[in-house]
């Protein structure tokens, strides 16, 4: 009885420590961010496209076909990478750090990877439609795409 309370207890606050992930899968374009630029540059030349396959307000997962553009790394050397997120029409750019990657797939046809990577940052424009995207979801997607529409 002790310990099933004891258990309880600790889930209960390991669950209110951690950020709630949202299984959302929405397109994602990945890019190394320069060095030197703050989360503004856009990923016009080498990129990879994925989609997402968790979101929180701590960091995001994506599922990419490589785990490097060109030579480099996606995950390792504290490479930051800049991120767009397609939510029906309006892109969401962050800055994030990979921090891990797993081989997903079971054939070499099909292999992909999925990254997990910790938000550094958000445009300011952008923070708001991110966080309305985390707390509705998917329609949350389509409604950001009717306002844009309308502006």
């Amino acid at each position: 009885m002790l310990r099933e309370l004891v258990t309880r207890f600790s889930t209960t606050i390991a669950a209110r420590r951690a950020s709630i992930r949202n299984n959302y899968n929405v397109p994602v374009k990945v890019c190394f961010a320069p060095e030197k630029s703050l989360v503004k540059g856009r990923c016009d030349e080498a990129f990879l496209s994925g989609e997402t396959s968790d979101v929180s307000e701590t960091g995001i997962g994506f599922v990419v076909s490589s785990i490097r553009i060109k030579e480099k790394y996606l995950v390792g050397q504290d490479r930051l990478l800049n991120v767009e997120l397609d939510l029906s029409g309006q892109k969401i750019r962050m800055q994030v750090r990979g921090m891990r990657y797993e081989r997903v797939g079971v054939h070499l046809s099909t292999e992909r990877y999925l990254i997990g990577a910790s938000i550094v940052a958000v445009n300011e424009e952008d923070t708001a439609a991110y966080k309305h995207f985390l707390n509705h979801g998917n329609e949350a997607a389509r409604s950001l795409s009717s306002v844009v529409e309308q502006a």
